[in-house]
């Protein structure tokens, strides 16, 4: 089994800069795209930006230019630097892991989310 523990959301004005964090803990052989995700209220949840294991990176469009992931595998851990925040950035983030375990078998898990807010 496997453990997700994520910080650094909160409040923040429009303009500023959060950075999230999310730790993977447990029975862990390797782990290969780590992700975020996001879901607003009322919307559903959306694919933020990845990062696979040889550090290739992808981002929706809209966060293109201010948000940028980045992973320390020797500690399994995944970060989001959002900057320039915006209003429409309000949402809860989850962090997401492809979790190899010591038997080579593969399982997904999920963070338990993270509230970021963002005021005009």
């Amino acid at each position: 089994q496997v453990q997700l523990v994520e910080s650094g959301g909160g409040l923040v004005q429009a303009g500023g800069s959060l950075r999230l964090s999310c730790t993977a803990s447990g029975s862990i052989f390797s782990i290969d795209a780590m992700d975020w995700y996001r879901q607003a209220p009322g919307k559903q949840r959306e694919l933020v930006a990845l990062i696979f294991s040889d550090g290739t990176t992808t981002y929706t469009e809209s966060v293109k230019a201010r948000f940028a992931i980045s992973r320390d595998n020797a500690k399994n851990t995944v970060y989001l630097q959002m900057n320039n925040l915006k209003p429409e950035d309000t949402a809860v983030y989850y962090c997401n892991v492809q979790v190899q375990h010591n038997d080579y078998s593969w399982n997904e898990y999920w963070g338990q989310g993270t509230q970021v807010t963002v005021s005009s």
